[in-house]
């Protein structure tokens, strides 16, 4: 029986013409451990997340996947969180509670089970996992290894029948990755569960594989057993040879007639045999250079300790270390040992209690702007390094200080792209890459920086081994301009073969350092896959390359180091040049703006002449009113405005899309119908003591419309976060300037919520920020008018872009929000000051109310502005991505 059949699935990414999935067809059988392998953006991870509907991506589709015999689009969401796991590459993003054990039980407990069954559960799933011990740790205290182990112990919990996997071995070291891969077998050897695994470190994964599929481009190449894709791929010559396990390539470049080793077992018991066959020789293996430590070193740290709390633990203790100028030094060892605390002190990020950190003979401290020209530092997590919405931008924005013309800014940017690979992932957002092209993208930003001094925190995580060989070839053109690298890795095998020295990073020190030849040899753990498999006949050997030499074979060259090219490193001519300031892209004046300016500039000046300090009594209020609005509508139309960079369809509703919908009418009835018919209720019937049910009320109310989002489609876990946020960024906004009356950003967050997502979540959002914000300002029969002066600001904000009367630009956006705080917001509230404050209002009463209430209505109105100005365009920019990138909100 099939766990999975996908049949000629394609999928394209929102605004993408390159499918990351083309025409694949595949089939899962029940009880199959299947590995999927491929270069970076090969569409691994893509076509994972077509397999559980709650994950999949946001795009167009064709074909169809199968489930047990069941289009998975017609699986339920309980019953595919129940029979379908899957474990995420990062440990930290699927972790969500604070101890071990409630981690285990929160799947359990989302899907309803009873009590005894969730115990029984979780203490089974713990005895198995071996994890008894940390049972009741704290989640944050656990290494990367135990992280992963839990997820995959929590997902276990409920049962699945599928178990999928997304690179979940990438943050890990060799041991604790190892340890990972083994419990998969386990789980699939004893208890049956299918496997899909997708992996770069294939010498521990193929091995345990039934079925090995290789994708490239989005297609499958490549599908079979293990020999029968390393027959496949050896015959099409394809990259992805070079990362099969080291026995496989070595018994493909050694001629023989023996059968295919797969794992390090049986690549020795095929070299002992091959040993009795013919004569193998170690002299034809290199030796190994002695490089002296360096007696000038360029980096120099004397007896460093580092903690991170006074009363803590030395992380780093008593370190001394020194590198050489022009060296590529690699540090390993497990996590937690301090590997990456070292780079941040060399660095300077961080600071030692004890001991000097020397860099050109000066404490790096004291190195003034060390970020430009001399250090260059890729931190574990790539996407810390971006900062703009597409890659070319962020690259750009790493040369803003540079003195480069532009046109040298641009060839640098084409070069450096080129030699990192990225040059087709120029326009896509760097979040939206996958971790191997986020590495990629991070390394070319770094490189920009002309760095004298790379240090590197994991950059092959999430590389695969095509990649891995040209990062390799450009450091070693780096090297051979100076340019020093300091490499943090769990990637024994990329050590082994670029490095200059590798240093054993143990309990906050360095315990061994040498060569790579002297300091692999006669480890048993921390060693090549070469060095374990030939230990017992070649004890010497490190590389592949050293046992197919020594048997007689024939080595495969890899990719010659590339040049770097000179324009990469400007010239002290080139850094000399002055650049021209670069202008922000402003839109033009039209006439219509010219004219619209010059009128209410003209009516400002009028009314100053005219009208100003004439009177001393509530018209002297219109008067100021008038003249305030006057002069914004004045320099909104002739100051020109910086344009956002969004596509004309995203500024202003294409005219095709402009009719209101019935939901949109439906929506609109309950707001101005039945929302005002619950207060006038609730303050006529109810005497003004219910309204916390009255704000309930308008709660609910307010959510149906919202609700009919859902009305031919299942509701995501997503849209629901995307609107909690908003109103949860509106109430902290609220909150925060508390000490400035009426000074609050909740009109202009509400219209963004308005023209981005529609009327109904501009409305839904609004009277929710009434209604807990309420509980920091206080509660009162206040409250539903605010929420309802709220609400139907945003409602008109959506409802205004629908029709294209309003535009997503900074000035359009202020004069709405100008005249939305101060006539809707302030003519309701005012309006509420009046009935709730008298039981026989009268036309006196309201004008007293209108006029008194103008100098707050103006600070109101002012601050929407203020806000509207500064927030709207990174505002519009996030969410406008959420929302094409998630699909949300859509009609």
């Amino acid at each position: 029986m099939e766990s999975y059949r996908i049949k000629d699935l394609t999928f394209f990414y929102p605004g993408q013409e390159i499918p990351a999935l083309c025409h694949v067809s595949l089939t899962v059988k029940r009880g199959e451990f299947m590995v999927l392998c491929g270069q970076s953006g090969c569409g691994k991870s893509t076509l994972l997340r077509q397999l559980k509907t709650m994950l999949a991506p946001h795009g167009s589709r064709t074909g169809e996947v199968v489930f047990c015999d069941q289009p998975l689009d017609s699986v339920d969401m309980r019953n595919q969180t129940e029979r379908i796991g899957f474990v995420l590459q990062s440990p930290d993003n699927q972790i969500v509670t604070d101890k071990v054990w409630h981690e285990l039980a929160f799947g359990l407990e989302s899907l309803g089970y009873a009590t005894a069954d969730i115990r029984a559960r979780v203490a089974e799933m713990a005895s198995f996992f071996g994890i008894e011990n940390w049972f009741y740790q704290k989640v944050d205290a656990l290494s990367g290894g135990q992280k992963q182990l839990l997820n995959l112990a929590a997902v276990m919990a409920m049962q699945p029948e599928v178990l999928i996997l997304d690179e979940p071995t990438s943050q890990l070291d060799p041991i604790a990755a190892q340890d990972f891969l083994w419990t998969l077998a386990k789980i699939n050897r004893e208890i049956g569960t299918t496997v899909i695994l997708s992996e770069h470190r294939l010498e521990e994964a193929v091995p345990l594989a039934d079925r090995v599929v290789v994708m490239d481009g989005g297609k499958v190449i490549a599908n079979g057993s293990p020999r029968e894709v390393e027959k496949t791929l050896r015959e099409q010559g394809h990259t992805m040879y070079r990362a099969l396990p080291t026995p496989m390539r070595i018994y493909a470049d050694v001629p023989n007639s023996l059968s295919c080793p797969l794992t390090v077992r049986e690549g020795r018991t095929w070299l002992e045999t091959l040993a009795t066959e013919r004569e193998i020789d170690p002299s034809r293996i290199s030796k190994a250079v002695q490089n002296p430590p360096p007696e000038h070193p360029l980096i120099h740290m004397r007896d460093v300790w580092f903690r991170y709390e006074k009363d803590g633990a030395d992380v780093v203790k008593g370190l001394s270390l020194k590198i050489a100028k022009g060296e590529f030094y690699a540090l390993v060892g497990g996590n937690g040992t301090g590997k990456t605390t070292t780079l941040s002190l060399i660095s300077g990020l961080r600071t030692p209690y004890r001991g000097k950190v020397l860099v050109q003979d000066k404490p790096v401290e004291e190195i003034g702007d060390r970020y430009t020209g001399l250090l260059g530092v890729l931190p574990q997590n790539p996407q810390s390094l971006f900062v703009k919405k597409t890659v070319e931008l962020d690259l750009y924005e790493m040369l803003k200080e540079s003195r480069l013309s532009a046109a040298e800014k641009a060839e640098k940017v084409k070069k450096t792209a080129r030699l990192c690979g990225i040059e087709a992932l120029l326009s896509q957002h760097p979040y939206d890459l996958s971790g191997g092209e986020q590495q990629k993208a991070a390394l070319a930003k770094i490189l920009l920086n002309d760095p004298e001094i790379l240090l590197l925190d994991e950059p092959t995580k999430g590389l695969d081994a095509c990649f891995k060989e040209k990062l390799a070839a450009l450091l070693a053109g780096l090297k051979r301009r100076g340019v020093t690298v300091i490499m943090v890795s769990h990637d024994i095998e990329f050590c082994a073969r670029y490095a200059d020295r590798c240093g054993l990073f143990f309990d906050g020190n360095v315990v061994s350092s040498g060569t790579p030849r002297e300091f692999f040899v006669g480890k048993r753990f921390y060693t090549t896959a070469a060095n374990r498999m030939a230990r017992t006949v070649l004890p010497q050997a490190v590389l592949p390359e050293d046992v197919i030499t020594a048997c007689g074979g024939v080595v495969s060259q890899p990719p010659e180091a590339e040049e770097v090219d000179d324009t990469l490193y400007p010239s002290e001519e080139q850094r000399k040049k002055a650049e021209a300031p670069q202008k922000p892209v402003r839109e033009k004046l039209t006439w219509k703006r010219v004219a619209f300016g010059v009128f209410f500039g003209a009516a400002f000046l009028a009314t100053l002449i005219l009208f100003y300090n004439r009177y001393t009594d509530w018209r002297d209020y219109l008067v100021q009113a008038a003249s305030v609005f006057e002069l914004a509508l004045c320099l909104a139309a002739l100051i020109p405005q910086k344009r956002l960079d969004l596509p004309a369809s995203s500024r202003q509703m294409p005219g095709g899309k402009r009719r209101l919908s019935r939901r949109l009418w439906a929506a609109a009835g309950l707001i101005l119908i039945a929302v005002p018919l619950t207060i006038f209720v609730g303050m006529y019937y109810l005497g003004d003591r219910k309204y916390y049910f009255i704000s309930l009320l308008i709660i609910l109310e307010t959510m149906l419309p919202f609700a009919m989002v859902f009305e031919q489609r299942r509701p995501k876990a997503r849209e629901l976060v995307v609107i909690s946020v908003l109103c949860a960024i509106a109430v902290a906004g609220r909150t925060a300037f508390f000490m400035l009356p009426q000074f609050k950003p909740v009109v202009a967050l509400v219209i963004l919520a308005g023209v981005c997502f529609g009327g109904e979540t501009g409305f839904l959002v609004g009277a929710v920020t009434g209604f807990v914000s309420g509980f920091f300002f206080g509660q009162g029969p206040w409250t539903p008018w605010q929420m309802f002066a709220f609400g139907i600001i945003g409602f008109l904000a959506g409802v205004l872009f629908q029709k294209g009367l309003l535009q997503k630009t900074k000035g359009s956006l202020a004069v709405f929000g100008a005249i939305a705080a101060f006539v809707v917001y302030g003519g309701i509230m005012n309006t509420a000051t009046v009935l709730l404050g008298q039981a026989r209002p009268t036309k006196e009463a309201f004008l007293s109310a209108y006029l008194m209430g103008i100098p707050f209505d103006l600070i109101h109105a002012i601050s929407t502005v203020f806000f509207l100005w500064f927030l709207s365009a990174p505002m519009i920019e996030k969410l406008d991505r959420i929302k094409t990138k998630y699909g949300l909100m859509e009609e």
